[in-house]
């Protein structure tokens, strides 16, 4: 009889379950845990988000105020921080393989023989907004520049330099905003900008005005001539 009591007292308690954990209440050491834990882990994550984003927040706020703030990808993608030109004279030009401008690459060459020694640097930047008559890889724009013209000067990733997806560059050399003197939209391959050592533009030469004209001649002399 005592026997059959307690298994139907087992069996009762089975059918409720698991007894309910305590209720913490105000002196429970749970709950004590509880609400040091919701105060210190939204702290720590606003701490730790501050720490991750307050580098990026500074880089992006930061406004380019001269050629040499800008990075590029050279013609083989690496990355170039302009400010490995400090000091130097550049003439930066948009460059193209198929136009009928395409042989001033020999006279870019021959200013940059003839002028390197005194810190002159062309910087070409091939693109294929006018007339689409630079269709080809940058391996392929190095492989044409290097056999064609003997080009030694430095070339850079094929870019935008007109209109949607332009490059910062370019943006800024052709902004009124940040170059006012020389502003206005690209009008065709091989418009030159000139640059002082300070990283500053002091000249722009119109697609048609080659590298050996006595204007380019003269403005780079000038320009050099200032240490």
């Amino acid at each position: 009889m005592n026997g059959d009591r307690r298994l139907a007292t087992i069996a009762k308690a089975d059918a409720a379950g698991p007894p309910d954990p305590p209720t913490p209440t105000e002196d429970s050491p749970v709950l004590g845990r509880i609400l040091i834990a919701c105060t210190i882990l939204p702290a720590l994550g606003l701490i730790l988000a501050s720490f991750a984003t307050t580098p990026t927040a500074r880089a992006d706020d930061k406004k380019p105020t001269s050629v040499l703030d800008f990075h590029v990808k050279d013609i083989d993608g690496g990355d170039v921080a302009l400010s490995q030109y400090q000091g130097k004279v550049l003439l930066i030009v948009n460059t193209a393989s198929q136009c009928g401008l395409t042989p001033q690459y020999k006279g870019l060459e021959e200013v940059y023989k003839k002028y390197k020694d005194q810190g002159l640097e062309v910087l070409a930047f091939p693109a294929n907004e006018f007339g689409a008559q630079e269709p080809g890889s940058d391996e392929q724009i190095k492989e044409f520049c290097s056999t064609k013209y003997n080009v030694t000067f430095p070339l850079f990733s094929k870019i935008v330099v007109k209109g949607e997806g332009i490059n910062p560059l370019y943006s800024f050399l052709t902004s009124e905003t940040t170059n006012p003197s020389y502003a206005g939209p690209i009008g065709w391959n091989f418009a030159k900008f000139l640059v002082n050592r300070k990283g500053e533009v002091i000249a722009r030469f119109d697609p048609k005005t080659t590298p050996e004209s006595p204007e380019v001649q003269a403005a780079l002399e000038k320009a050099l001539a200032e240490k």
